[in-house]
């Protein structure tokens, strides 16, 4: 089998894990997320920001609330190697837990006594990320912290949430490996420079044992990075490969890697990725050494030594390693602890290795094969383009750009606020930057020039009032020798220096010459802004070299280099001013957005990003809340009553009345069926009102002339399936937008399971009796009026009588009926039998008075129904009903609301496939629809971008599944069925169960694809198998399974 797979599709395998990831922090008791993750960092104060960080993940939904985050700083700031900080961050961790006030449980001998966390310990599911260092070839992203850089793939998903950044990508990746633990405790370690994207969630790591990632590279690029050696005894996948791991290579030459065997026999070998797990006894075995590190820290420090990670404590799992590990510092107790445990190799073959070592790299990420995926702006401020000239291509998040500015081509401007006398080149970056535009006077007076492949950054300093403008060149590697290809902004640094008459001990005092760098310059004067910006100008080269006024202006200012900036930055500063910047933006789109729009934006999410500015932000949500009773009176005619209030709702919730919130949200929902009530049948909801509260006089007049005359109608319909697009049929989704469902009309056992009988009797009033065996007489039909009890068994058929207009028209003034229902399938189902049945009793209702029975009258008429009923709901139950065969359904919003229903003409062939491979399961899981409705139409008037999102790729899916039914594609219609499954989760996390993961998971290697029926939290699922062969082998598995007390039922299209 050839190894040459193509590489997974970037934005298939992130939409995938942020899926996941929203999901296990939305519901981390079904879909297990990490109990634990560590960060560790060089200094304290970086652990500090990391800290904040952690913090402002939580509050933005990437960690789960239940999750224990910590930032480890290498012990006083000293470097111990990734190997030593990784035990460090175990041994911190369980002070951490310690601190917390967790019951550690029994004590457990170590290395250097006894400890009574390493149980505990072992058992958790830790996230690792290595993330300290200098970042000296990325030195923009010192003052955040390089895994902290912003990374906006997939940040248009998410118009108004925060811009997604390179940790969030990574936790969303991460997220999906934790399955790969099952219920063993284990460790998974990544490193902040890299996002690695794979399909994790197919991982499969061995149990007791260390595992590396890898993937096969050619033999040029491994000449620079650490190999990894198996044995050729591969457990083969259909992506990737299990395998012993033999030996450990660092940088090897081709004769190397020749010699160990370690070249694959497509000509390319094993690349280490740096991703490491420890599971079971390895991890075990690593929480013991971890709880007794600190002499062995000491020791290093002592003896200004460094563990490598990569070199030393993996060494301990490789065998070969042991001879090599014993010479190194701490190596015999490496393996004496560790070596126990062996190490294997999870090769996954279509993973993508997006590596960000250097500012061109971040570059490079953002405007190559991924800038499909790319958001170009976010959560900024951006004039008109006849008063700036900002490039198409460059990146602009988080800023407030003003007009006047010039922006290049594929530059990235980042928590940034550029005034109008700023023009920025082509392929640079700026982050961070916040120029008063008083300080830099009008663009006549000056005008400050980014030249084209350039960084510009600001940094709050420890001790200073002000800030310090720092910049270099894009493509300056500022570890270089003064001496050895040191550049800065891009031209040699010791011309640089000649050509501005600069000396060297300007710069340097202290350092050998062979040391002397861009890093360690003193370079960076702290002054005003307009000052460092004219000296930066300078320095870079654009005025004129030898101006005595600005070298004598730069001599004399006190100035600092990148090295000292590193440990000088004033992160709570930093934070705080973010933070604001963030809160100002986002009060501004939202002032915006109701001063000159419809309220179209996530007020929810905006208000959480303003009240960040604490005391100050509650004002400003105050002030917003004020003025919607004027904005609601100046667009009652093109905004919609349901979004209106809505908005009101979120802004009490944000401005902390939650009992007033609660009160207005019995208004939204009423808003809503008044809108799908005008909607389906203009002026039914006035007709409706008007008629009920008439005097019973007016209303029950006799008719003593009147003849009785019997009737009597029968009504059965089938029960439906949906296959993909339910949602979209959805008020008020499908009052404003179309709408697409692919749904299909079925039996169950043989029957056509709903239905009813209804006649006319010579006794005035109503007779209701269902199959439960509940029976109402209504001697005065009058009386029923809205709103029912929730609890009141009757409250359809009433809802029926109304929306019908029986009950109005006085029909029943001197006719009496008798109306008896039935519905043979269990509560709960899915199968849309609750509209269904309301279709069947609409039809009946209709059929005895004489009134247009037409399937489109009866599905609006549903649609008016459920409102009434208070349950919600759309269309594309009652048209599964009503409508023989499998239907493609499209809605038009508008008044009134137009459905087209398009029957799919089904061959043969096709319908016998259906049949022999779909299953169709009762899960034995009783389920509400409404409970799932209420959450996800809040969300929809709350326009929550990621609910939009999903439900539009359900239309379209429902499209595919349309053309793959029609080209007798069922395998392609299970992978739609299986993404739409997805996509409901994404939906409401809790219309699934942990029982129907387990039926999944259970069914999964026998099928193509698998969802549950309706809105999901129980009911029935539909699993299609493989094949013909497979779907017996399943239905025979799943009938005599002990844990799976489920009903697979014979079933048939309904032609």
């Amino acid at each position: 089998m050839s190894k040459q797979r193509k590489k997974a599709d970037l934005a298939t395998v992130l939409r995938k894990s942020w899926y996941h990831l929203r999901l296990s922090v939305r519901h981390p008791t079904r879909v297990p997320t990490w109990d634990a993750i560590v960060l560790t960092a060089a200094s304290p104060e970086q652990a500090e920001l990391y800290e904040w960080q952690l913090r402002r993940a939580k509050r933005m939904g990437r960690i789960a609330s239940s999750t224990v985050t910590l930032a480890v700083p290498d012990p006083d700031g000293k470097r111990i190697g990734s190997g030593a900080a990784t035990l460090n961050a175990i041994y911190a961790l369980a002070r951490h837990y310690e601190k917390l006030g967790f019951d550690p449980g029994p004590e457990v001998e170590v290395a250097n006594g006894t400890c009574k966390w390493v149980r505990f310990l072992s058992a958790k599911h830790v996230l690792m990320l290595h993330a300290g260092g200098d970042s000296k070839r990325v030195p923009w992203a010192n003052p955040m912290g390089k895994v902290f850089l912003p990374l906006p793939y997939l940040a248009a998903d998410d118009p108004d949430g925060p811009v997604p950044l390179l940790f969030d990508h990574i936790l969303a990746i991460a997220s999906c490996a934790r399955q790969a633990f099952r219920d063993l405790g284990g460790l998974f370690i990544m490193t902040g420079d890299v996002l690695p994207c794979f399909d994790a969630f197919r991982m499969t790591l061995p149990e007791d044992a260390a595992s590396i990632v890898t993937v096969p590279i050619t033999l040029d690029i491994a000449s620079n990075h650490g190999v990894i050696v198996t044995s050729k005894s591969e457990s083969l996948a259909e992506s990737y490969t299990v395998s012993l791991v033999n030996d450990l290579l660092q940088k090897p030459t081709v004769e190397e890697l020749v010699k160990k065997d370690a070249i694959l026999h497509d000509g390319r070998t094993l690349l280490d990725t740096g991703i490491i797990s420890a599971k079971g006894r390895a991890w075990l075995d690593l929480v013991a050494l971890g709880c007794s590190c600190q002499p062995m820290i000491l020791e290093l420090i002592s003896s200004k030594k460094e563990m490598s990670l990569y070199e030393d404590l993996v060494a301990a799992w490789v065998p070969s390693r042991h001879d090599w590990l014993r010479a190194r510092p701490l190596g015999e107790l490496l393996v004496n602890s560790l070596g126990r445990q062996k190490m294997y190799s999870y090769c996954t073959y279509d993973l993508q290795f997006l590596h960000f070592g250097t500012s061109s790299e971040v570059l490079d990420h953002l405007s190559g094969d991924a800038s499909g995926i790319v958001g170009r702006r976010h959560l900024c401020s951006i004039p008109a383009t006849t008063v700036s000239d900002i490039a198409a291509s460059s990146v602009i998040l988080s800023s407030e750009i003003a007009p006047g500015v010039s922006i290049g081509e594929d530059s990235l401007i980042y928590d940034s606020t550029v005034s109008g006398a700023v023009q920025i080149g082509s392929q640079s970056i700026v982050v961070g930057i916040h120029i008063p535009s008083e300080d830099l006077g009008t663009p006549e007076r000056f005008r400050f020039m980014l030249p084209d492949r350039h960084c510009l950054w600001e940094v709050p300093l420890v001790g200073h009032k002000g800030r310090v403008i720092v910049y270099c060149g894009l493509h300056d590697n500022p570890k270089n020798s003064i001496h050895k290809d040191g550049t800065f902004c891009g031209k040699p640094l010791e011309k640089v220096l000649f050509d501005l008459g600069i000396e060297e001990s300007d710069l340097w005092s202290s350092y050998v010459a062979q040391d002397r760098c861009l890093w360690n310059a003193k370079l960076f004067p702290i002054l005003t802004y307009s000052e460092m910006l004219k000296l930066a100008s300078w320095l870079m080269g654009l005025d004129d070299s030898r101006n005595k006024e600005k070298i004598t202006l730069w001599r004399s200012s006190q100035r600092v280099s990148l090295e000292e900036l590193h440990g000088s930055i004033n992160f709570p500063e930093m934070c705080n001013g973010s933070s604001n910047h963030q809160a100002d933006l986002a009060a501004g789109i939202a002032k915006a957005c109701m001063n000159y729009g419809m309220l179209g934006r996530n007020f929810s999410q905006l208000c959480h990003e303003i009240l960040q500015k604490e005391s100050l932000g509650l004002e400003i949500c105050k002030n917003f809340l004020d003025q919607c009773p004027k904005f609601q009176e100046q667009n009652s005619k093109i905004l919609s009553k349901s979004r209106a209030y809505q908005v009101e709702v979120d802004l009490l919730r944000a401005c902390g009345d939650e009992p007033k919130a609660i009160d207005l949200e019995h208004k939204v929902w009423g808003a809503v069926a008044e809108e799908t009530a005008s909607a389906v049948r203009y002026g039914f909801r006035e007709h409706l009102l008007e008629s009920s509260g008439k005097p019973h006089s007016e209303n029950n007049i006799s008719h003593p002339d009147r003849v009785f005359q019997p009737k009597r109608t029968k009504v059965e319909l089938p029960v439906r399936v949906d296959f993909v697009g339910g949602w979209s049929d959805t008020p008020p989704w499908s009052l404003e937008r179309a709408g697409c469902v692919l749904n299909m009309a079925i039996t169950l056992e043989g029957s056509l399971p709903i239905g009813t009988i209804i006649e006319t009797t010579n006794q005035i009033g109503i007779s209701i009796q269902d199959d439960t065996g509940n029976e109402l007489h209504i001697e005065d039909p009058i009386s029923i009026k809205t709103p029912f009890e929730v609890n009141d068994p009757f409250r359809l058929v009433k809802s029926a009588l109304l929306v019908t207009g029986i009950v109005q028209e006085n029909f029943v003034d001197s006719t009496g009926l008798a109306i008896k229902t039935w519905a043979n399938v269990p509560r709960g189902s899915g199968l849309g039998t609750s509209s269904i049945l309301a279709a069947a009793v609409v039809t009946g209702l209709l059929q005895i008075s004489d009134g247009d029975e037409s399937n489109e009258n009866v599905a609006r008429l549903v649609l008016v129904l459920e409102q009434l009923m208070g349950t919600g709901g759309g269309w594309q139950d009652q048209i599964g009903g009503l409508y023989p065969g499998i239907k493609f359904t499209s809605s038009f919003p508008g008044t009134p609301l137009r459905l087209q229903v398009v029957p799919l003409l089904a061959s043969p062939q096709l319908i016998s496939e259906l049949e022999q491979r779909l299953l169709v399961v009762f899960t034995g899981q009783v389920r509400l629809a409404h409970q799932v409705l209420h959450k996800v139409v809040t969300r929809y008037l709350q326009r929550d971008n990621l609910l939009i999102s999903s439900i539009k790729r359900l239309t379209e899916l429902a499209k595919s599944g349309r053309e793959a039914l029609m080209n007798c594609e069922v395998d392609e219609l299970g992978d739609i069925m299986s993404e739409a499954w997805r996509l409901h989760q994404e939906l409401d996390p809790y219309c699934s169960n942990e029982f129907v993961d387990k039926l999944f998971a259970f069914s999964q290697p026998y099928s193509s694809g698998f969802k549950l029926v309706g809105a999901g939290g129980g009911g029935f699922a539909l699993i299609l198998a493989k094949d013909t062969e497979k779907g017996k082998e399943l239905r025979q598995r799943l009938e005599e399974h002990a844990e799976f007390d489920v009903k697979v039922y014979n079933w048939s299209i309904c032609i």
